[in-house]
C-alpha cells in the first residue's frame, strides 16, 4: 500500500496538505507518478527529482523539495512528502 502525505510550508507552519493513497505495492520507480499526483492535487508545479530526493525518501521516509527543484516559482519555502505506510 502507498500513502504519502505532502506539506506544503511556508514561514515553518503548513500551507497546505493532501494524502496520497494507492493499493499497489510501493515501487520507487512509480515515485515520480506519486509527486506528481500529490503535486496536482495542491496545484503546484511539480519538483524535478533527482537522484538524491530519491535516497533521502528510501533512507528517513520523507524528502523535502526546496524551491530550486521547479522548474517554475513557487511561493512556498518547501514540500516535504513523508511515507505514512511504514
Amino acid at each position: 500500500m502507498v500513502k504519502l502525505w505532502f506539506k506544503l510550508m511556508k514561514d515553518n507552519k503548513i500551507a497546505k496538505q493532501t494524502t496520497v493513497s494507492h493499493d499497489e505495492k510501493f515501487t520507487y520507480a512509480n515515485f515520480g507518478e506519486y509527486v506528481t499526483e500529490g503535486c496536482y492535487e495542491l496545484d503546484v508545479a511539480t519538483p524535478l527529482i533527482i537522484r538524491s530526493h530519491i535516497m533521502n525518501f528510501a533512507k528517513y521516509n520523507h524528502v523535502n523539495f526546496v524551491p530550486s527543484d521547479f522548474v517554475e516559482k513557487v511561493d512556498f519555502d518547501k514540500l516535504v512528502v513523508e511515507n505514512l505506510d511504514r
